[in-house]
């Protein structure tokens, strides 16, 4: 008889919390939103020509070559005939 009172509250405690647990959440799911781009706009501004680059410097003179002394023509011989 102590516990006549607590029994009860802690059953109807247990299944208030059971039946809870059982409830599925409701989910909605909502449609894609699809964008469809408009047409293009106008063109914008040409920018500006970038800078001219800086001409390079000019080489030296390279040294006069030395004119020819005797020429050589080498011509080999002719096979001899047999």
């Amino acid at each position: 008889m102590k516990h006549s009172i607590i029994y009860p509250a802690v059953l109807a405690a247990l299944a208030a919390f059971t039946l809870s647990a059982c409830d599925r959440p409701t989910v909605v799911t909502t449609p894609a939103v699809v964008t469809v781009p408009g047409p293009a706009g106008p063109s914008g501004a040409t920018g500006n020509t970038g800078a001219t680059g800086d001409t390079g410097s000019t080489g030296a003179q390279g040294q006069r070559g030395s004119t020819g002394g005797d020429t050589v023509v080498i011509m080999p011989a002719a096979p001899a005939s047999r």
